[in-house]
């Protein structure tokens, strides 16, 4: 893959050609090494951000508005350590196979997007995009059928001994998905589901267009800038490994911090309406999305739902520049002709 700048005037020289490594597509990979590494390198990556989501669930459960640091104090106070990996055994339970559904989803249609888009004649730069956003909402779609009873069991247990837990006390994720089924049916493990797809399908196809775009933004301007100053001006400048994960943890961060702004709203109401267990005290009976803003707008203003969105925005940049940064990694790792894709 090679992307040219174009140049600023006439007078300036001819902008570098940046070769970059081939991209790898789903026909390319050894299927087998890429969901059990995947599995473990992402195993890794989820255990080192899991704190920043129990503390994003806590402070957008909570009926006042407090600050992070306070949140922090509390669950180091009152539990301890171990309360920043409340449901975390449920959690990575759930998300090795909603991963490996996710990345299957993802590959599958941007492998076939993008070679659709391209022979109905559409510019390989709009191509790659188009690819990139459907394939981030396909895999959005697809994985939210595991993500989500894990999602209502994992939030459950998380805010379990803090200010706003459920009456209903669980011993781990094994007895809170027995009694979630027992009182609220098949449908208690779903709830949410509807709200989860209006905020990560169109989350992710914003992200991934996002980053393929941040990438060749960077990318051009980083020609026109080694054309300038003469470097391999004639045979085109070759990124090295470092410079090409550097460019893709950028892009990752720029986009996931956007998508976390946007999305922060439907993220709050979903979390209520999978976390607290209704409003029996007030005669609202269970939580609906109408009731959730209802009480959001009650409790703060539109602002009430915006609480948590510095641990989110932190969380979700974090983790789009790490996540990103692993996967094409893992790609590459999972190659089946690994020395041709140099």
């Amino acid at each position: 893959m090679s992307i040219t700048a174009a140049p600023a005037d006439q007078e300036e020289q001819t902008p570098a050609e940046i070769h970059l490594p081939t991209e790898i597509d789903w026909e390319m990979l050894d299927k087998s090494r890429f969901f059990v590494l995947g599995a473990a390198l992402f195993s890794g990556v989820s255990a080192a951000l899991y704190p920043a989501v129990v503390i994003k669930t806590r402070l957008q459960v909570s009926h006042t508005q407090l600050s992070c640091f306070r949140t922090v104090a509390s669950i180091l106070r009152h539990e301890g350590p171990r309360g920043f990996y409340r449901g975390f055994a449920t959690s990575l339970t759930g998300t090795i196979p909603a991963r490996a559904l996710y990345m299957a989803a993802l590959e599958i249609t941007k492998s076939g997007v993008g070679t659709a888009t391209i022979r109905l004649g559409m510019p390989e730069p709009a191509a790659a995009v188009a690819a990139n956003a459907a394939a981030g909402l396909s895999a959005a779609v697809a994985a939210q059928a595991i993500w989500t009873p894990i999602d209502v069991v994992s939030q459950r247990l998380m805010v379990q001994g803090g200010p706003c837990s459920s009456p209903t006390k669980y011993a781990g994720g094994v007895d809170a998905f027995r009694k979630i089924l027992n009182s609220d049916g098949f449908r208690g493990l779903y709830r949410g589901f509807g709200v989860s797809i209006l905020t990560y399908a169109p989350s992710n196809a914003v992200w991934w267009a996002s980053y393929s775009a941040s990438q060749r933004i960077i990318w051009t301007g980083m020609g026109y800038w080694v054309g300038r100053r003469g470097d391999s001006a004639s045979s085109g400048f070759k990124p090295d490994c470092g410079t090409v994960a550097a460019v893709q943890g950028v892009s990752a961060a720029m986009a996931g911090g956007a998508a976390a702004i946007v999305t922060m709203p439907l993220d709050t109401i979903k979390t209520r309406m999978q976390v607290l267990e209704g409003c029996e005290e007030e005669g609202m009976g269970r939580m609906t999305i109408g009731r959730t803003v209802k009480s959001l707008l009650r409790e703060g203003g539109w602002m009430a739902c915006y609480r948590g969105l510095g641990p989110r925005w932190a969380s979700m940049s974090l983790s789009a520049t790490t996540m990103i940064t692993t996967y094409e990694f893992l790609k590459r790792l999972s190659a089946k002709n690994q020395g041709s894709f140099n």
